[in-house]
Protein backbone atom coordinates (compact mmCIF):
# COMPACT_ATOMS: atom_id res chain seq x y z
CA UNK A 1 0.00 0.00 0.00
CA UNK A 2 0.98 2.88 -1.25
CA UNK A 3 0.05 6.18 0.32
CA UNK A 4 0.32 10.32 -0.73
CA UNK A 5 -0.26 12.84 1.63
CA UNK A 6 -0.76 16.55 0.05
CA UNK A 7 -0.38 19.68 1.45
CA UNK A 8 -0.01 23.15 0.25
CA UNK A 9 3.56 24.13 1.85
CA UNK A 10 5.77 22.95 4.69
CA UNK A 11 6.72 26.29 5.68
CA UNK A 12 6.67 26.76 9.43
CA UNK A 13 5.02 30.01 9.01
CA UNK A 14 1.68 27.89 7.84
CA UNK A 15 1.55 26.64 11.87
CA UNK A 16 0.43 23.52 12.71
CA UNK A 17 -0.57 21.82 9.64
CA UNK A 18 2.67 21.18 8.51
CA UNK A 19 3.87 19.70 11.49
CA UNK A 20 1.28 17.76 11.67
CA UNK A 21 1.72 16.09 8.10
CA UNK A 22 5.80 15.71 9.14
CA UNK A 23 5.21 14.07 12.27
CA UNK A 24 2.47 11.64 11.18
CA UNK A 25 3.63 10.64 7.65
CA UNK A 26 7.49 9.59 10.66
CA UNK A 27 4.79 7.99 12.51
CA UNK A 28 3.40 5.83 9.39
CA UNK A 29 6.68 4.72 7.61
CA UNK A 30 8.57 3.58 11.36
CA UNK A 31 4.39 1.34 11.52
CA UNK A 32 6.05 0.37 7.89
CA UNK A 33 3.62 1.94 5.83
CA UNK A 34 5.02 3.35 2.63
CA UNK A 35 3.83 6.90 2.65
CA UNK A 36 5.47 9.89 0.96
CA UNK A 37 4.39 14.05 0.83
CA UNK A 38 3.94 16.31 -1.90
CA UNK A 39 3.82 19.74 -1.40
CA UNK A 40 5.24 23.18 -2.67
CA UNK A 41 8.65 24.87 -1.77
CA UNK A 42 6.07 27.75 -0.43
CA UNK A 43 8.05 30.22 2.48
CA UNK A 44 7.48 33.72 3.13
CA UNK A 45 9.42 36.19 2.23
CA UNK A 46 11.63 33.75 0.08
CA UNK A 47 10.75 30.48 -0.67
CA UNK A 48 12.01 26.81 0.87
CA UNK A 49 15.82 26.48 0.12
CA UNK A 50 15.00 22.78 -1.05
CA UNK A 51 15.79 20.71 -3.97
CA UNK A 52 12.92 20.73 -6.23
CA UNK A 53 10.48 18.08 -8.87
CA UNK A 54 12.45 15.44 -7.25
CA UNK A 55 11.77 12.93 -3.67
CA UNK A 56 13.92 14.32 -1.18
CA UNK A 57 14.86 13.06 2.30
CA UNK A 58 13.04 16.48 3.96
CA UNK A 59 14.64 16.96 7.75
CA UNK A 60 12.26 18.52 10.26
CA UNK A 61 12.89 17.55 14.27
CA UNK A 62 16.29 17.91 16.18
CA UNK A 63 16.61 14.12 15.86
CA UNK A 64 18.78 12.09 12.99
CA UNK A 65 16.22 9.97 12.00
CA UNK A 66 13.37 13.49 11.88
CA UNK A 67 13.21 13.04 8.18
CA UNK A 68 10.51 11.91 5.65
CA UNK A 69 10.28 11.43 2.10
CA UNK A 70 8.84 14.93 0.51
CA UNK A 71 8.32 15.93 -3.14
CA UNK A 72 8.55 19.51 -3.94
CA UNK A 73 7.04 21.40 -6.54
CA UNK A 74 7.86 25.22 -6.97
CA UNK A 75 4.41 27.30 -6.13
CA UNK A 76 3.77 30.60 -8.93
CA UNK A 77 4.16 33.81 -6.66
CA UNK A 78 2.12 35.77 -6.07
CA UNK A 79 0.67 33.03 -3.41
CA UNK A 80 -2.78 34.30 -1.91
CA UNK A 81 -2.59 33.20 1.04
CA UNK A 82 -2.99 29.47 2.05
CA UNK A 83 -3.98 29.05 -1.95
CA UNK A 84 -0.84 28.26 -3.18
CA UNK A 85 -1.19 28.00 -6.79
CA UNK A 86 1.50 25.80 -8.23
CA UNK A 87 0.81 24.59 -11.99
CA UNK A 88 4.38 22.46 -11.59
CA UNK A 89 2.50 20.65 -8.78
CA UNK A 90 -0.61 20.17 -11.64
CA UNK A 91 2.10 18.47 -14.17
CA UNK A 92 3.21 16.20 -11.09
CA UNK A 93 0.03 14.80 -9.78
CA UNK A 94 -1.16 13.91 -13.74
CA UNK A 95 2.46 11.92 -13.68
CA UNK A 96 2.93 10.61 -11.16
CA UNK A 97 -0.85 9.72 -8.88
CA UNK A 98 -1.60 6.34 -10.06
CA UNK A 99 1.69 5.10 -8.54
CA UNK A 100 -0.19 5.61 -5.20
CA UNK A 101 -3.22 3.35 -3.97
CA UNK A 102 -4.59 6.12 -1.46
CA UNK A 103 -4.12 9.89 -1.35
CA UNK A 104 -4.30 11.69 2.21
CA UNK A 105 -5.42 15.49 1.83
CA UNK A 106 -4.59 18.41 4.16
CA UNK A 107 -6.57 21.54 4.31
CA UNK A 108 -8.95 23.13 2.31
CA UNK A 109 -10.38 26.20 0.19
CA UNK A 110 -6.28 25.55 -1.14
CA UNK A 111 -4.85 24.63 -4.57
CA UNK A 112 -2.61 21.51 -3.78
CA UNK A 113 -5.20 18.95 -2.04
CA UNK A 114 -7.82 20.73 -4.60
CA UNK A 115 -6.07 19.88 -7.16
CA UNK A 116 -4.71 16.01 -6.20
CA UNK A 117 -8.78 14.98 -5.32
CA UNK A 118 -9.58 15.95 -9.00
CA UNK A 119 -7.28 14.39 -11.01
CA UNK A 120 -7.79 11.41 -8.09
CA UNK A 121 -10.99 11.20 -9.40
CA UNK A 122 -10.17 10.84 -12.71
CA UNK A 123 -7.55 8.20 -11.96
CA UNK A 124 -10.44 6.58 -10.07
CA UNK A 125 -7.87 6.72 -6.75
CA UNK A 126 -9.73 6.78 -3.60
CA UNK A 127 -8.87 10.07 -1.08
CA UNK A 128 -9.45 11.45 2.33
CA UNK A 129 -9.74 14.78 3.08
CA UNK A 130 -8.69 16.80 6.01
CA UNK A 131 -10.72 19.58 7.23
CA UNK A 132 -7.91 21.27 9.34
CA UNK A 133 -10.81 23.38 11.17
CA UNK A 134 -11.63 24.98 8.08
CA UNK A 135 -15.60 24.27 8.55
CA UNK A 136 -16.02 26.10 12.06
CA UNK A 137 -18.47 28.70 12.05
CA UNK A 138 -15.42 31.44 12.56
CA UNK A 139 -13.35 30.02 9.83
CA UNK A 140 -16.25 30.08 7.41
CA UNK A 141 -17.16 34.04 8.42
CA UNK A 142 -13.77 34.70 7.23
CA UNK A 143 -13.64 35.95 3.22
CA UNK A 144 -17.34 34.57 3.42
CA UNK A 145 -18.28 35.47 -0.49
CA UNK A 146 -15.36 33.49 -1.34
CA UNK A 147 -15.52 30.30 0.41
CA UNK A 148 -19.62 30.20 -0.48
CA UNK A 149 -18.16 30.70 -3.81
CA UNK A 150 -15.44 28.15 -3.99
CA UNK A 151 -17.43 25.63 -1.75
CA UNK A 152 -20.67 25.81 -4.31
CA UNK A 153 -18.15 25.22 -7.43
CA UNK A 154 -15.39 22.94 -5.85
CA UNK A 155 -15.18 22.24 -2.35
CA UNK A 156 -19.05 20.61 -1.43
CA UNK A 157 -17.91 18.17 -4.65
CA UNK A 158 -14.39 17.08 -3.25
CA UNK A 159 -15.58 16.26 0.40
CA UNK A 160 -18.82 14.17 -0.76
CA UNK A 161 -16.52 12.06 -3.31
CA UNK A 162 -13.81 11.73 -0.47
CA UNK A 163 -13.55 7.96 0.68
CA UNK A 164 -13.86 9.66 4.55
CA UNK A 165 -12.73 12.50 6.29
CA UNK A 166 -10.09 12.91 8.85
CA UNK A 167 -11.83 15.07 12.11
CA UNK A 168 -9.67 15.52 15.42
CA UNK A 169 -12.54 16.22 17.62
CA UNK A 170 -16.72 14.73 17.32
CA UNK A 171 -17.10 18.78 17.20
CA UNK A 172 -15.17 19.04 13.94
CA UNK A 173 -17.23 15.76 12.69
CA UNK A 174 -20.51 17.39 13.79
CA UNK A 175 -19.25 20.58 12.01
CA UNK A 176 -18.73 18.37 8.67
CA UNK A 177 -22.21 17.02 8.80
CA UNK A 178 -23.83 20.66 9.43
CA UNK A 179 -21.94 22.01 6.06
CA UNK A 180 -23.96 19.34 4.53
CA UNK A 181 -21.09 16.60 3.80
CA UNK A 182 -22.76 12.73 4.02
CA UNK A 183 -19.08 11.14 4.01
CA UNK A 184 -17.62 9.11 6.34
CA UNK A 185 -15.83 10.63 9.30
CA UNK A 186 -12.39 9.09 10.71
CA UNK A 187 -12.15 11.25 14.50
CA UNK A 188 -8.63 10.43 15.76
CA UNK A 189 -6.66 13.37 17.46
CA UNK A 190 -3.30 15.13 16.69
CA UNK A 191 -0.42 13.57 18.70
CA UNK A 192 3.14 15.49 19.79
CA UNK A 193 6.25 14.25 21.19
CA UNK A 194 7.55 14.42 24.24
CA UNK A 195 10.78 16.97 23.74
CA UNK A 196 14.66 15.98 25.40
CA UNK A 197 14.32 17.25 28.45
CA UNK A 198 16.24 20.65 28.96
CA UNK A 199 17.07 20.84 32.83
CA UNK A 200 18.77 24.39 32.29
CA UNK A 201 15.89 25.72 30.30
CA UNK A 202 14.25 28.00 32.82
CA UNK A 203 17.87 29.61 33.78
CA UNK A 204 18.62 29.67 30.04
CA UNK A 205 15.16 31.48 28.93
CA UNK A 206 15.63 33.93 31.98
CA UNK A 207 18.97 35.13 30.98
CA UNK A 208 18.24 35.32 27.55
CA UNK A 209 15.19 37.80 27.73
CA UNK A 210 16.36 39.24 30.95
CA UNK A 211 13.78 38.01 33.17
CA UNK A 212 14.50 37.93 36.80
CA UNK A 213 14.11 34.86 38.51
CA UNK A 214 11.10 35.82 40.72
CA UNK A 215 9.55 36.89 38.06
CA UNK A 216 6.71 34.23 35.69
CA UNK A 217 6.41 33.23 32.58
CA UNK A 218 3.95 33.29 30.46
CA UNK A 219 3.90 31.86 27.06
CA UNK A 220 2.26 32.89 23.70
CA UNK A 221 3.42 30.43 21.13
CA UNK A 222 1.22 30.46 17.87
CA UNK A 223 1.33 31.77 14.72
CA UNK A 224 0.72 35.34 14.77
CA UNK A 225 -2.72 35.61 13.71
CA UNK A 226 -5.65 37.79 14.56
CA UNK A 227 -7.43 34.08 15.55
CA UNK A 228 -5.15 33.71 18.42
CA UNK A 229 -6.15 37.04 19.81
CA UNK A 230 -2.74 38.03 21.14
CA UNK A 231 -4.17 41.37 21.59
CA UNK A 232 -6.64 40.23 24.19
CA UNK A 233 -3.88 38.95 25.90
CA UNK A 234 -2.36 42.17 26.34
CA UNK A 235 -5.41 44.09 27.20
CA UNK A 236 -5.65 41.13 29.74
CA UNK A 237 -2.38 41.59 31.25
CA UNK A 238 -2.31 45.42 31.38
CA UNK A 239 -4.95 45.22 33.50
CA UNK A 240 -3.16 42.74 35.56
CA UNK A 241 0.21 44.84 35.56
CA UNK A 242 -2.19 47.69 37.08
CA UNK A 243 -3.27 45.07 39.96
CA UNK A 244 0.08 44.92 40.62
CA UNK A 245 0.57 41.16 39.29
CA UNK A 246 4.48 41.03 38.39
CA UNK A 247 4.90 38.73 35.04
CA UNK A 248 7.25 38.61 31.76
CA UNK A 249 5.30 37.65 28.52
CA UNK A 250 6.95 35.90 25.82
CA UNK A 251 5.22 35.91 22.24
CA UNK A 252 6.36 33.40 19.98
CA UNK A 253 5.85 32.81 16.57
CA UNK A 254 6.11 34.49 13.11
CA UNK A 255 2.84 36.24 10.78
CA UNK A 256 2.05 39.01 8.74
CA UNK A 257 4.76 41.99 9.27
CA UNK A 258 1.66 44.08 9.63
CA UNK A 259 0.04 42.68 12.14
CA UNK A 260 3.27 42.00 14.36
CA UNK A 261 3.79 45.91 13.85
CA UNK A 262 0.28 46.51 15.42
CA UNK A 263 1.55 44.37 18.35
CA UNK A 264 4.25 45.75 18.90
CA UNK A 265 2.61 49.45 18.81
CA UNK A 266 -0.23 47.74 21.00
CA UNK A 267 2.45 47.03 23.59
CA UNK A 268 4.27 50.27 23.56
CA UNK A 269 0.77 51.86 24.20
CA UNK A 270 -0.31 49.57 26.87
CA UNK A 271 3.34 50.34 28.34
CA UNK A 272 3.85 46.97 28.76
CA UNK A 273 6.94 47.17 26.55
CA UNK A 274 9.45 46.32 29.45
CA UNK A 275 7.31 42.86 30.17
CA UNK A 276 6.38 41.54 26.65
CA UNK A 277 9.46 39.79 24.34
CA UNK A 278 8.78 38.62 20.79
CA UNK A 279 10.46 35.89 20.22
CA UNK A 280 9.99 35.59 16.19
CA UNK A 281 9.54 32.20 15.34
CA UNK A 282 10.86 29.45 17.04
CA UNK A 283 11.18 25.60 16.22
CA UNK A 284 12.91 22.69 17.54
CA UNK A 285 15.32 22.99 20.81
CA UNK A 286 14.22 27.00 21.12
CA UNK A 287 10.94 25.95 21.56
CA UNK A 288 11.47 23.02 23.46
CA UNK A 289 12.95 25.61 25.56
CA UNK A 290 10.52 27.96 25.97
CA UNK A 291 7.80 25.09 26.59
CA UNK A 292 10.08 24.01 29.52
CA UNK A 293 11.53 27.03 30.84
CA UNK A 294 7.87 29.09 31.49
CA UNK A 295 5.56 28.98 34.02
CA UNK A 296 2.28 28.98 32.44
CA UNK A 297 0.67 29.17 28.81
CA UNK A 298 -1.96 31.06 27.31
CA UNK A 299 -3.81 31.05 24.06
CA UNK A 300 -7.20 32.65 24.27
CA UNK A 301 -8.00 31.56 20.31
CA UNK A 302 -11.53 32.57 18.46
CA UNK A 303 -11.00 28.73 17.08
CA UNK A 304 -9.13 26.02 16.69
CA UNK A 305 -10.00 22.75 15.49
CA UNK A 306 -7.20 21.12 17.48
CA UNK A 307 -4.76 23.39 18.94
CA UNK A 308 -1.30 21.51 18.34
CA UNK A 309 0.33 24.30 20.59
CA UNK A 310 -1.88 23.38 23.68
CA UNK A 311 -1.19 19.42 23.55
CA UNK A 312 2.77 20.51 23.13
CA UNK A 313 2.73 22.62 26.20
CA UNK A 314 0.66 19.88 28.45
CA UNK A 315 2.57 17.08 27.31
CA UNK A 316 5.95 19.48 28.80
CA UNK A 317 3.77 19.90 31.84
CA UNK A 318 3.23 23.58 31.61
CA UNK A 319 -0.45 24.79 33.05
CA UNK A 320 -2.51 25.68 29.94
CA UNK A 321 -5.51 28.68 30.03
CA UNK A 322 -7.50 28.21 26.79
CA UNK A 323 -10.60 29.21 25.27
CA UNK A 324 -13.96 27.07 24.46
CA UNK A 325 -13.18 27.67 20.55
CA UNK A 326 -10.17 24.91 20.90
CA UNK A 327 -12.00 21.96 20.46
CA UNK A 328 -9.99 20.03 22.67
CA UNK A 329 -11.19 22.41 25.52
CA UNK A 330 -13.94 20.42 26.74
CA UNK A 331 -11.74 17.31 26.76
CA UNK A 332 -8.97 19.33 28.89
CA UNK A 333 -11.62 20.57 30.95
CA UNK A 334 -13.17 16.97 31.64
CA UNK A 335 -9.46 15.87 32.86
CA UNK A 336 -9.42 19.00 35.06
CA UNK A 337 -5.75 19.18 32.72
CA UNK A 338 -5.87 22.97 32.27
CA UNK A 339 -8.11 26.14 32.86
CA UNK A 340 -11.04 26.99 30.29
CA UNK A 341 -12.35 30.51 30.00
CA UNK A 342 -14.57 32.57 27.92
CA UNK A 343 -12.35 35.13 25.83
CA UNK A 344 -12.99 38.09 27.32
CA UNK A 345 -10.45 40.75 29.53
CA UNK A 346 -12.33 39.63 32.87
CA UNK A 347 -12.50 35.91 32.83
CA UNK A 348 -8.80 36.05 31.06
CA UNK A 349 -7.14 38.23 33.62
CA UNK A 350 -9.11 35.91 36.58
CA UNK A 351 -7.87 32.49 35.55
CA UNK A 352 -4.23 34.15 34.94
CA UNK A 353 -4.05 35.73 38.28
CA UNK A 354 -5.22 32.40 39.94
CA UNK A 355 -2.40 30.67 38.42
CA UNK A 356 0.48 33.17 38.96
CA UNK A 357 -0.76 33.34 42.73
CA UNK A 358 -1.25 29.47 43.60
CA UNK A 359 1.87 27.37 43.16
CA UNK A 360 0.19 24.42 44.03
CA UNK A 361 -2.62 24.58 41.18
CA UNK A 362 -0.21 25.39 38.83
CA UNK A 363 2.37 22.33 39.68
CA UNK A 364 -1.27 19.71 39.93
CA UNK A 365 -2.24 21.26 36.35
CA UNK A 366 1.56 20.81 34.81
CA UNK A 367 0.88 16.84 36.54
CA UNK A 368 -2.54 16.06 34.76
CA UNK A 369 -1.79 18.09 32.56
CA UNK A 370 1.35 15.80 31.04
CA UNK A 371 -0.34 12.58 32.16
CA UNK A 372 -3.22 13.90 30.05
CA UNK A 373 -1.31 14.32 26.79
CA UNK A 374 1.13 10.92 27.22
CA UNK A 375 -2.58 9.17 27.35
CA UNK A 376 -3.91 10.94 24.61
CA UNK A 377 -1.96 12.61 22.10
CA UNK A 378 0.60 9.83 20.95
CA UNK A 379 1.71 9.61 17.36
CA UNK A 380 2.60 6.12 17.16
CA UNK A 381 -1.01 5.19 18.80
CA UNK A 382 -2.71 7.69 16.09
CA UNK A 383 -0.62 6.05 13.54
CA UNK A 384 -1.37 2.58 14.43
CA UNK A 385 -5.59 3.24 14.37
CA UNK A 386 -5.03 5.05 11.37
CA UNK A 387 -3.26 2.13 8.69
CA UNK A 388 -6.80 -0.08 9.05
CA UNK A 389 -8.92 2.77 8.03
CA UNK A 390 -5.86 2.99 5.13
CA UNK A 391 -6.14 -0.77 4.09
CA UNK A 392 -9.90 -0.58 3.57
CA UNK A 393 -10.17 2.46 1.62
CA UNK A 394 -7.05 1.10 -0.86
CA UNK A 395 -9.40 -1.85 -1.73
CA UNK A 396 -12.02 0.60 -2.40
CA UNK A 397 -14.15 -1.09 0.41
CA UNK A 398 -16.88 1.52 1.77
CA UNK A 399 -16.27 2.58 5.76
CA UNK A 400 -18.58 3.21 8.23
CA UNK A 401 -20.45 6.26 8.82
CA UNK A 402 -18.56 7.51 11.70
CA UNK A 403 -15.11 5.83 12.64
CA UNK A 404 -13.46 6.36 16.01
Amino acid sequence: MRVLHVIPGLSPALGGPPQVALNLVKALRDLGVDVEIATTNYDRPQPLDVPLNQRVDYSFGTDSTDNVPVWFLPFDPPALKEFIFSRAFTGWCWEHLPAYDILDNHYLFSYAPTCAAAIARWYQIPYTVRVMGQLTPWALAQSRLKKQIYATLIERHNLNAAAAIHCTTHQEAEEVRQFGIKTPTITLPLGVHAPVPHPEARLQVRAHYGIPADVPIILFLSRLHYKKRPDLLLKTLYELKGQGYPFHLLIAGAGDSDYLDQLQQLTAALGLTTCVSFTGLVIGEEKDRLLQGSDLFVLPSYSENFGIAVAEALICGLPVIITPGIQIASDIAAAQAGLVVEGAVEPLGAAIAQLLSDLNLRQALSERGRQFAQSQYSWRTIAQNLIPAYETIAKQKKLPCRVV
